[in-house]
């Protein structure tokens, strides 16, 4: 199994076990799925005493996405104008780490580039993502953005490409 981890945060974001598919040469979507996920019951095989009043468990069944929930993604907020300045800023962090790990300009480029592009389709369409960070929070990592494709049920996660390192497990 491949696991992706964001480049900066070290976070694990994705893995292989989903559908990835490379779009633009950009990004990664995956599509989502919600589902339930319950209380846990354990039977320890004993009878209750007659004494004892039966302690309520306040866990209840309840649906969440199944890659929010398996990579404990944290949902964070943004007004335009903040993402635009956050995104800024992430690109360079990438962008540094594309050199740093010896990518050629043409790579670079090519990056630079789609990522700009691909950055007006989100600016464009902005009232229709959520956001996510990785679980440790870092500011300065990766933020996943979810929305929902055309049929309005299905969710669906972006990933930035060149800010996801693979890792084999």
């Amino acid at each position: 199994m491949i696991i992706y981890k964001d480049i900066i945060s070290d976070d694990e974001l994705i893995s292989d076990s989903f559908p990835i598919k490379e779009v633009d040469g950009i990004v990664y979507e995956v599509d989502c799925a919600m589902i339930t996920i319950g209380a846990v019951q354990v039977d320890i095989g004993a009878n209750a005493s007659a004494e004892e009043q039966e302690e309520a468990v306040e866990d209840q069944e309840q649906k969440v996405n199944n890659i929010i929930h398996s990579f404990n993604l944290q949902q964070t907020g943004f007004d335009k104008k903040g993402y635009v300045n956050y995104l800024k800023g992430y690109m360079k962090a990438v962008k540094s780490k594309l050199q740093e790990a010896g990518k050629s300009a043409d790579e670079i480029k090519a990056f630079e580039t789609g990522a700009q592009a691909f950055a007006k389709k989100i600016i464009a369409n902005f009232a229709d993502y959520e956001f996510y960070t990785g679980e440790k929070m870092n500011v300065d990592g990766m933020v996943v953005l979810l929305n929902y494709r055309e049929d309005g049920v299905t969710p669906y996660v972006t990933y930035w490409k060149h800010g996801l390192r693979e890792e084999k497990v």
